[in-house]
């Protein structure tokens, strides 16, 4: 229960900070709840590694999209694929990624 709300709500709360800095909508209430989903299913923890992997492979995509097509920039992408791509990634390979993070930080004990 506390994965979905904190994925629901972290989503939530950036799509409220960037419609109140910039005045248009950023995301879809599709993306909070394939993140409340991906909390529920795998627990709260995980999220920030979806977060992380998720923008930066639309990051990534996006500007590789933008190259290689002259994308208007303007144009919105769906984030909600790259969500469940990172939701897929973080359950097969989650607990290794943090693993090697954390010993890469020096942070593991």
């Amino acid at each position: 229960m506390i994965g979905a709300i904190a994925g629901y709500l972290s989503l939530w709360l950036v799509f409220h900070i960037f419609k109140l800095v910039t005045g248009k909508e950023g995301m879809g209430a599709g993306d909070f709840k394939i993140l409340a989903a991906i909390g529920a299913w795998f627990g709260w923890q995980i999220l920030p590694l979806v977060v992380v992997l998720s923008a930066a492979v639309g990051a990534i995509a996006g500007i590789a999209w933008s190259l290689a097509k002259g994308r208007d920039h303007r144009l919105p992408i769906a984030f909600g694929p790259y969500l469940a791509g990172a939701g897929w990634i973080a359950m097969l390979w989650g607990d290794q990624i943090i693993g090697w993070y954390l010993n890469f930080s020096g942070l593991a004990n």
